[in-house]
């Protein structure tokens, strides 16, 4: 037997593997390149808010739910999940300074499904809106099994600020039987921006035919626009839209509700849709005119009448008429009170002229102010200006021929009544005589 040959074989055996444990050594002295650590869970987001629904956060916000979010992938159930959460300072537990920061679940989590654990804390309300990081130790058991695991993960959350919206008119007092001009105003008085805000009037025949009845009253009020891309509102600060409104007669003295919906996306990401109604309150129209304006001898006295039409859709409450002296006039200033201005119905006025000191005649310029109220109590003022002319009432005018007519008529009737009385007189005396 050459045992030569058998000794190279083993030797070649040998060494061969003794250069195989070297390769392996070369990645890790004690473990295996193969060897993979897998866990059951899995973290996959971590937020304020709740399983469904994220929630923008404020510095000093209390008892405020923060959701994290796990994945089991593992091939078995997992029941008795527990979590401790870390976080930086200015953060902590709503059960009070000190308490750790735990939450529970108190189902189980099937192989393959998520699940999550919420956590209630509190805000410092010096923290400034940034991002910051977290730890989350969770703690489960395998059905079946015996002994409890757990699992350290690290993440990534963010204090977003809120966002605050608002809506408002900048004139919440409309006009009928007018074109009004509108501004709103949409505020954001939060701490975060909301963007890409659009604004839709919910106006249309469509829209309000969509339910059985009718919240509102716009239905034949006239809108110029309906639509608006506002765009980004940031913090502490607002934009404004504008549109024209046309109110018909029927509607007035009463609250108009514009339906708006909004949908904008907040600090999270999330689109947000909304309604909000913006109010206006309804005038009547109030359209006076002074006309017919004169001067007339009332009772001895000279007197500056006018007339006064309403030609709105409603009255006008607690009217005064003041004419007041314009230029080198010497009329003093005299008011009267005229009440309420009803429509289609002249209301006519009548104001004595006195005079400051020696009365002056001929031509005197004036102003006629109408002093009114609206349905709100609002207070209006129309002036018209005119010129007037005054008689001298202490001069005596010449007399003319016609102002003898009187006399020579007495006269000749007189005379006539003589004669007759003179004929009769001597037709009795003649008889005697012969």
């Amino acid at each position: 037997m050459n045992y030569s040959k058998l000794l190279v074989l083993l030797s070649v055996l040998i060494l061969g593997q003794f250069v195989q444990l070297c390769a392996f050594g070369q990645v890790s002295s004690n473990e295996s390149p193969f060897k993979r650590e897998f866990g059951d869970v899995k973290i996959l987001d971590a937020y304020f808010g709740t399983l469904n629904q994220k929630i923008e956060v404020a510095p000093g916000d209390k008892n405020v739910p923060f959701t994290v979010v796990f994945a089991n992938v593992g091939t078995q159930d997992i029941t008795g999940i527990r979590g401790q959460m870390q976080l930086p300072i200015g953060f902590s537990s709503a059960d009070g300074k000190g308490a750790l920061i735990m939450a529970d679940s108190d189902s189980e989590s099937t192989a393959g499904s998520n699940f999550s654990l919420t956590f209630f804390v509190n805000l410092d309300e010096h923290i400034p809106i940034q991002q910051y990081p977290g730890t989350v130790k969770v703690d489960y058991s395998r059905l079946r099994e015996s002994g409890q695991r757990n699992e350290f993960f690290e993440f990534k959350f963010k204090v977003t600020g809120d966002s605050t919206l608002n809506l408002k008119a900048m004139d919440p007092f409309l006009t009928s039987i007018k074109n009004n001009n509108v501004s709103i105003e949409i505020s954001n008085s939060g701490t975060a921006p909301i963007s890409n805000v659009k604004v839709i009037l919910e106006n249309t025949q469509s829209s309000i035919s969509s339910t059985q009845t009718s919240l509102t009253n716009v239905e034949n009020v006239v809108f110029d626009q309906n639509n608006w891309d506002v765009g980004t509102i940031e913090p502490k600060s607002s934009k404004h839209i504008s549109l024209q409104v046309y109110i018909p007669e029927n509607v007035h003295t009463e609250t108009l509700h514009t339906p708006m919906e909004i949908t904008y996306f907040n600090a999270h990401g999330d689109k947000v849709e909304t309604k909000r109604n913006v109010d206006f309150y309804i005038n009547g129209l109030i359209d006076l005119k002074i006309y017919d304006v004169n001067v007339i001898d009332l009772s001895g006295k000279q007197t500056v009448i006018g007339e006064i039409i309403n030609e709105g859709n409603t009255k006008a409450l607690f009217g005064f008429v003041t004419v007041k002296p314009l230029g080198n006039s010497n009329i003093k200033k005299t008011t009267e009170f005229i009440d309420e201005i009803e429509t289609d119905s002249p209301v006519p006025f009548n104001i004595p002229v006195e005079f400051n000191g020696e009365p002056q005649f001929g031509e005197h310029k004036i102003k006629i102010t109408l002093r009114y109220k609206d349905d709100s109590r609002n207070e209006h003022l129309l002036n018209y200006d005119t010129t007037i002319f005054l008689k001298d009432t202490t001069k005596k005018p010449a007399l003319t021929i016609s102002d003898y007519v009187p006399s020579i008529v007495g006269l000749v009737i007189v005379a006539a009544a003589g004669v007759i009385v003179f004929k009769k007189i001597r037709k009795k005396k003649e008889p005697a005589t012969s």
